[in-house]
């Protein structure tokens, strides 16, 4: 059978849309996971990414921090983590914000480095301090920047997530897992389908948020 086939097969078979096995039930444990792990790494990596960007210290660390990261095996940490904390969702999270916190750091420690001084020198001289200028002028001029960083780390937070699967969680990894302990691969190929679509369907939202949130202003600078 082809690809295609087997695509076809799987979202035709009712018994994929229905019960705790089901598409919707294993898109939210799915979505669960990502938020959950895009939400700590952005907690720990967009003050650090905003605080060294605005006062431009720290930008080698930074670096170096990110290179460190990015070397670390997903699934080898995965693995480890799981032989020493056992099973449960901490396990999986700790590979994810790893994952996670990279691009963020790194990508808002940049679009920081990259606004306008001329309007942040305006500012200061109307007497703002440094907290209101880095949140009402810089912050503002540095969003597109910070959210495609975001953007990236949500999409290979939601493509990774799949590991979850192999130590015992849910998510759209559990298709293919399964799929192949049961050497089953249309469910194989429907679970990879649902994880690239959805990693799609990331890119689809940080542009709607972008058109919300970014200035009309600054989006056609950029």
């Amino acid at each position: 059978m082809s690809l295609f086939h087997f695509i076809g097969d799987f979202f035709r078979d009712g018994a994929n849309w229905h019960g705790a096995y089901g598409i919707p039930h294993r898109l939210l444990e799915h979505l669960q996971y990502t938020f959950t792990a895009l939400g700590i790494a952005a907690a720990l990596a967009l003050p650090v990414g905003l605080v060294t960007g605005h006062t431009g210290r720290g930008g080698n660390a930074l670096a170096l921090i990110a290179t460190a990261a990015r070397a670390l095996p997903s699934y080898g940490l995965l693995v480890l983590m799981f032989f020493w904390l056992g099973l449960g969702l901490t396990p999986v999270m700790i590979p994810l914000v790893a994952l996670a916190v990279p691009p963020i750091l790194v990508t808002t420690y940049e679009a920081m480095r990259t606004v306008d001084p001329a309007p942040v020198d305006a500012a200061r001289g109307m007497g703002l301090g440094p907290a209101a200028v880095l949140l009402q002028v810089e912050l503002p001029m540095a969003l597109p920047l910070v959210l495609s960083g975001l953007r990236s780390a949500a999409i290979q937070v939601v493509s990774t997530t799949a590991i979850a699967a192999t130590v015992s969680l849910g998510g759209l990894g559990r298709f293919v897992v399964d799929g192949l302990y049961q050497y089953n691969y249309r469910i194989v190929v429907g679970g990879a389908t649902l994880i690239a679509a959805l990693a799609l369907a990331m890119i689809g939202l940080f542009w709607l948020v972008g058109r919300l949130v970014v200035s009309p202003g600054v989006r056609r600078g950029r």
